[in-house]
């Protein structure tokens, strides 16, 4: 069936304190996806976020993001006062996160409302029991408070390496810190829960995000270490990254640990299933993040400082998905594979059955033919105008080339007019592709200081962009109605 959605990350919504929650802005987006006729509302990874702020560095691939944890409702619970959240700095710039600022005021907001709740109460109480990654992550997070925030190869030896004394020694010593962090994913999940069922009940389904690698400071990587490549101290002895090309001379250097697939294949995957399954709980489609990883990863040796000196190595293949297929059965999935795929890959995407992805901004390339024209399609596959990683549809048209620029003018027979957005989001509703989703700021025709992130950078803009209320006006919602009933999406 043909559909349409919108990419919008929930830290993008409006909201009075400074970042996008499960609030109110929440709900207002959702009824203006289904004023507009939209099927699917993609977002990025729910994750609690550490160094860079990014939703791909987490500190567990399980636990949620604090910061979407809505205040208002709080208030509307009894754990907090209005004037106490207005007499907190959440930074004062509409369209921009101050990640400094959110984090300092939400955790002091967050402590008060521990300090008013019945950790007693019977819904807490099962949260803490069915949740199987919680006692891991809550005790991680506890000892990374008392070591001043430090990563977990920084802690002491004996908790560092999880010895029994020392992990009893810690629960009792971080007790209150272990239960304020489990509060902290009750909320987290009540709120998400009552969000995702609103949405639901609208017809709408949410498409998440699961990365492919976990962060080496990270809950995953301490209470798991023998599933990652990794020496007897603990150490990784290689990290993910991808090799150099022509938007990178030396690279990428993500330097997250890599999975030694071997014992994971030991075990059938039987972390890798857990997770997967666990996403289903949150999201109705999974996005698999690098894809290519599966087929195979760039192994970058621990301690270099670029990309350069990798190498391919085989991952595990369709082995793997067809285990998880076995285990959880048939699944929503969508595969991240852009960049240089190699037949190998185009045979696993073939193989799985998954949907891959068209980006529109890949498709004008003046020097040959490309794959992301919208001719080329078939129907299995989700083609979008741009993702998280590239500019906005605006930001790039003025950025690339001539020759590009006059590649996408002929094949879209665009006028003279000040912005195309509209036209490159009708090539993409016209294609065959079953489902077009289109990042918020494409239709809202933003430039450059709206884009979400830029590869291989840290700090600056990067996930910072919000939208300013109201600007998803019903005007909006009807014009890209209109294109879902031309275009039968």
């Amino acid at each position: 069936m043909r559909a349409s959605g919108i990419l919008m990350p929930i830290s993008s919504l409006p909201s009075r304190y400074g970042i996008g929650t499960f609030g109110k802005s929440a709900y207002e987006f959702a009824d203006s996806l289904e004023k507009a006729g939209q099927k699917y509302w993609q977002i990025l990874p729910l994750g609690s976020t550490g160094y860079g702020d990014s939703p791909y560095q987490s500190f567990s691939t399980f636990a949620g993001n604090p910061y979407f944890i809505d205040l208002e409702l709080l208030c509307d619970e009894g754990l907090l006062k209005k004037e106490e959240c207005e007499a907190a700095d959440f930074g004062d710039d509409p369209v921009r996160v101050d990640y400094e600022k959110i984090y300092r005021a939400r955790f002091l907001m967050l402590r008060k409302a521990f300090s008013r709740f019945d950790k007693n109460e019977n819904d807490y109480i099962s949260f803490k029991k069915e949740m199987d990654w919680l006692e891991d992550y809550a005790m991680y997070m506890a000892v990374k408070q008392h070591f001043q925030q430090a990563a977990w190869q920084e802690w002491e030896e004996d908790i560092k390496l999880r010895e029994p004394k020392a992990m009893e020694r810690y629960r009792k010593l971080c007790a209150e810190e272990i239960e304020f962090y489990s509060f902290i994913q009750y909320l987290f999940t009540k709120q998400w829960n009552a969000l995702k069922l609103y949405v639901n009940n609208k017809g709408i389904k949410i498409i998440g995000d699961i990365p492919i690698y976990v962060a080496l400071d990270s809950a995953d990587t301490w209470a798991n270490t023998s599933l990652f490549q990794m020496d007897e101290d603990h150490v990784p002895t290689r990290v993910a990254g991808c090799p150099p090309d022509s938007f990178s001379a030396t690279g990428q250097l993500w330097g997250n640990p890599l999975y030694d697939w071997p014992k994971h294949k030991e075990n059938g995957y039987a972390w890798w299933v857990k997770r997967i399954q666990y996403s289903f709980t949150l999201y109705d489609t999974v996005r698999i993040d690098h894809f290519r990883g599966f087929d195979e990863y760039y192994a970058i040796p621990y301690g270099d400082k670029t990309a350069e000196f990798g190498r391919w190595e085989k991952g595990p293949g369709y082995d793997f998905f067809k285990t998880v297929e076995k285990k959880l059965g048939k699944l929503d999935i969508i595969a991240e594979d852009l960049g240089f795929l190699t037949p190998s890959v185009y045979k696993l995407l073939k193989q799985s059955g998954y949907p891959g992805m068209k980006v529109l901004q890949f498709a004008f390339d003046s020097r040959e033919e490309s794959d992301y024209l919208p001719h080329n399609y078939d129907k299995n596959c989700v083609v979008y105008t741009g993702t998280h990683d590239n500019n906005t549809l605006a930001g790039w048209y003025r950025e690339i080339c001539r020759a590009d620029r006059m590649c996408a003018r002929k094949y879209l027979q665009l006028g003279r007019k000040k912005c195309y957005n509209w036209d490159f989001i009708r090539a993409a509703y016209m294609s065959t592709a079953n489902l077009a989703v289109i990042p918020m700021q494409d239709f809202l025709e933003l430039g450059s200081e709206a884009r979400m992130n830029t590869p291989s950078t840290l700090g600056g803009n990067n996930w910072k962009w919000r939208m300013k209320a109201g600007a998803f006006t019903d005007e909006l919602a009807q014009k890209i109605k209109d294109l879902c009933q031309t275009y039968a999406r």
